[in-house]
Formats: C-alpha cells, sequence, structure tokens
C-alpha cells in the first residue's frame, strides 16, 4: 500500500485496479513514492487500471515529476495501463488526459466529482 504526504492508495475490489487519492501539494518525493510503487506494480501485472482521486488537491510543486522513478513509470504505463481515470481534476488535467488518450492505446477519461460511481465502474471496481 502506498501512503505519502499527498497521496493515499485506496484499496480496491480488484487486484488488478490501483486507485490513489491526491489531496494537498504534490511534492517530488510523493511522485517517486507512486512512481516506485508502480513500477512494482508493473513488473507484477501485464495490464493493470488507474483512478486519481483529486480531494483538496493543491497542486505540484516545480519539477514534481522529474525524478528517475516517476520518469521511469510514466515511460512505461503506456504499455501497462488498461483504462485510466481522474475524478476533480482541474481543466488543464482533463485536456492532457484527453490528449493522452487520443494518442496512446489506453482508454483514459475524466469524471466530475460527482460522478465518483461513474468512475469506478469505468476502471472496474469499487473501494474495498
Amino acid at each position: 500500500m502506498l501512503k505519502s504526504a499527498s497521496i493515499e492508495q485506496t484499496p480496491t475490489t480488484r487486484p488488478d485496479v490501483f486507485a490513489f487519492r491526491i489531496h494537498g501539494q504534490v511534492t517530488q518525493p510523493d511522485m517517486e513514492a507512486l512512481g516506485a510503487y508502480m513500477n512494482e506494480v508493473f513488473d507484477r501485472f501485464d495490464k493493470v487500471s488507474m483512478l486519481l482521486i483529486f480531494d483538496g488537491y493543491e497542486g505540484s510543486e516545480t519539477g514534481a515529476s522529474s525524478g528517475w522513478e516517476s520518469i521511469k513509470s510514466r515511460v512505461r504505463s503506456p504499455a501497462k495501463l488498461d483504462r485510466y481515470a481522474h475524478l476533480g481534476a482541474s481543466k488543464a488535467t482533463e485536456r492532457m488526459v484527453g490528449a493522452l488518450g487520443a494518442m496512446l492505446p489506453v482508454e483514459a477519461k475524466g469524471f466530475d466529482r460527482a460522478d465518483e460511481d461513474a468512475a469506478w465502474a469505468f476502471v472496474g471496481a469499487r473501494p474495498a
């Protein structure tokens, strides 16, 4: 289970679906922890789905995603992700995910906070 200062894993009803609640300001150590965790997950599974729930998110510090584990997980994710969803993200994040979904072989979709049940259905799991 992953738990950092601003990223906390939410257990799910399926072993191949990973959900994370993101709050506060995301730091480089937070992103490195998430990257290292997902690299371990990618080593264990052929494909996984992922749900990011933005809840009180205050942005990321400059360079938060520049660490090796974070970069490595982002490079590996197109081959390893089946479905990717985010819930309650900013409009900029929604645009980025829309572009990602159009360019990569990953089903990606954003949901408004009021559509949490639909986001969980999209990734095929529920909170455990």
